[in-house]
């Protein structure tokens, strides 16, 4: 089974190349992320007619999440169990499934904007929210992974040049520390190979020539639980997908599993 991850930045944007790239890679899951579209506006046909399934928590705005599969897709739960508002309202920013046995769990954890900010701190109770919840379904027994846009860097070696991030988000030992909890309730990190360089960099700024400069992040993550990991037979970032016109500034990560 292969399953991936993608922040698509805005579904609409990204549609065409979602859809080539789905045939091209012969995924069976996709976790994406910043659909940015109402959940009645989702291009659920074009996936149909590709024989893929989907599961959608959006409301339009800049968040959205969802769950595309082709083998299989129940018991979705939309939301974070016992997650934070902020300024007064549940943001779309999780969604589970289990997919062909495998459960999934697509998210975009808050960027947390600056140090100090209410965002941050929402970030931070964010993280407690998804400890709490991702604990049950990695207790459960069957393979279970949390996917998606972290929005945290988990170690220095994770970012093209820690000075840079001096004093910024993504980078600040509570992030790092609330990411880390995750491993105490049985998920640990599937770290993947790089296409290209010697760190598998997940995301590079649209802005200064990220890309072709390889000013990257590694935020785009997978944890999964024993179950999981132990069935990882390949992992890497499809860099090539971040090339070329029309790209999302995030490249999907890829996970093959033996099940």
């Amino acid at each position: 089974m292969r399953i991936a991850t993608w922040n698509v930045n805005s579904i609409t944007a990204r549609l065409p190349r979602l859809l080539a790239w789905l045939e091209s890679s012969g995924t069976d899951v996709l976790c994406i992320q910043e659909i940015k579209s109402a959940e009645s506006a989702f291009p659920y046909e074009p996936l149909r007619e590709l024989g893929y399934e989907a599961a959608v928590n959006a409301t339009g705005r800049w968040n959205g999440v969802g769950v595309i599969s082709r083998v299989g897709l129940a018991d979705v739960t939309p939301g974070l169990p016992g997650g934070p508002d902020y300024e007064g309202e549940q943001e779309p920013r999780a969604i589970a499934a289990t997919c062909g046995g495998v459960r999934v769990q697509s998210v975009y954890v808050p960027n947390g904007r600056e140090i100090g900010h209410p965002h941050y701190d929402y970030k931070l109770r964010w993280f407690e929210a998804l400890r709490t919840s991702a604990a049950v379904d990695a207790a459960a027994g069957g393979p279970f992974a949390v996917l998606g846009d972290f929005n945290v860097a988990p170690a220095d070696e994770d970012v093209w040049d820690r000075a840079v991030f001096e004093g910024s988000t993504h980078v600040t030992t509570k992030e790092r520390e609330a990411l880390a909890a995750l491993r105490e309730v049985g998920l640990s990190d599937v770290m993947p190979r790089p296409l290209k360089y010697d760190h598998p960099f997940t995301y590079w700024d649209y802005r200064e020539l990220g890309f072709p400069k390889n000013k990257g992040m590694r935020i785009d993550l997978v944890y999964g639980n024993e179950a999981f990991t132990k069935a990882v037979s390949d992992a890497y970032v499809d860099r090539e997908e971040r090339k070329g016109k029309g790209a999302s500034d995030h490249a999907p990560v890829v996970v093959d599993l033996d099940i």
